[in-house]
């Protein structure tokens, strides 16, 4: 079994225009004034990372990694969500992500989804020149629209779409194969991969393609009423992310899952810090230790309620406290006696 790594900090939802939070190096120093250990680096934000020079410079990547070490840390791993939702985008959201795209691109969806997909292979090539062997993401959406439709879905909706987003992907993850990197999709809602069955869809689509894996995060299925524990017995072998994200659940007469169009705060599905909301963390970190997973133990804030910092900080101690350091000896081995083959048999009567 493996001991876990961690805990690291996703700086996505940490990264500003003031101090510290508006440079590299100083939320490095602020995250390990915290006792985090590594940092998850969204590779769409400039203020933090150059992804274009970090796919051709391994200079750069060295000096970067030797920074951040000076602070005690390490990268865990990048992540490319942004780039991802833009390579399959409906109609219906043009104009929201438009605003993700560099300028030039905005009004031009298939330039756009040209662009996201470069961005996808730098990313991966600027994970090899960082040693790094995961990659998180999204799916992008082109189905999402009609998950729930009335009139009802015409026939083949749903197979041309997985059609399209598999065809989008598929070159992307070859490109991740070639730098010796796992494509990990955060299964989310609004994704076209939001569910156990969804990612199977697409991952038989792509023909079972050994860099499709998954970035877990049990936050998005409390939302969705599904069982975690559960999904990770089944998607272990998969799992290579681990975001780690509280929320709650609570429905009422008034509303459920959809949540009525409420703001964040007036959802009966809440995003909460750590420990503030419903996850069986004890029961995640088990499954995850039992399951020998190799990597991080990151956490990613996004709380209606507490301030960042606060959850950044009760996370770290969250985190180690969560952690299990894995046994090298089983429990019973002081009752062990040597049998051999002959007193084997006995003991079962065989002659």
């Amino acid at each position: 079994m493996k001991t876990l790594k961690g805990p690291s900090l996703h700086l996505a939802q940490f990264s500003a225009e003031t101090a510290p939070f508006h440079n590299l190096p100083a939320i490095a120093q602020w995250a390990a004034d915290l006792g985090f250990k590594a940092l998850q680096i969204p590779a769409w934000d400039a203020r933090l990372f150059d992804v274009a020079t970090a796919a051709e410079s391994q200079d750069y990547c060295d000096e970067l990694k030797g920074q951040l070490a000076q602070k005690g840390l390490q990268i865990s791993e990048l992540t490319s969500h942004i780039f991802g939702q833009l390579v399959a985008v409906h109609p219906a959201y043009d104009a929201m992500c438009d605003n993700f795209a560099p300028p030039a691109l905005r009004g031009n969806p298939q330039a756009r989804t040209a662009w996201a997909m470069e961005q996808m292979k730098l990313a991966a090539k600027a994970s090899r020149r960082l040693g790094l062997s995961e990659l998180g993401t999204f799916s992008g959406s082109l189905a999402w629209p009609y998950l729930f439709p009335f009139p009802q879905r015409p026939e083949g909706l749903i197979e041309t779409a997985f059609d399209e987003l598999a065809r989008r992907w598929r070159p992307i993850l070859d490109a991740c194969d070639e730098q010796g990197v796992n494509l990990c999709y955060e299964i989310h809602p609004s994704e076209d991969l939001h569910d156990g069955t969804s990612f199977e869809r697409f991952h038989e689509l792509v023909d079972h393609h050994p860099r499709c894996n998954i970035l877990f995060d049990p936050s998005h299925f409390v939302l969705q009423q599904l069982d975690y524990l559960s999904y990770l017995d089944i998607y272990h072998e998969r799992i290579r992310m681990f975001h780690v994200k509280d929320a709650e659940f609570n429905p009422s007469g008034r509303q459920g899952i959809y949540g009525g169009y409420s703001a964040w705060v007036e959802r009966a599905g809440r995003f909460r810090s750590l420990g503030d909301g419903q996850v069986d963390f004890k029961g995640i970190f088990s499954k995850l230790a039992q399951y020998d997973y190799p990597g991080w133990a990151t956490l990613e804030w996004e709380c209606c309620l507490k301030d960042q910092e606060d959850g950044a900080r009760e996370g770290v101690e969250f985190i180690n406290r969560h952690m299990i350091q894995v046994t090298q000896r089983i429990f019973d081995d002081f009752a062990g006696a040597q049998i051999d083959r002959q007193q084997i048999n006995a003991m079962l009567g065989i002659a």
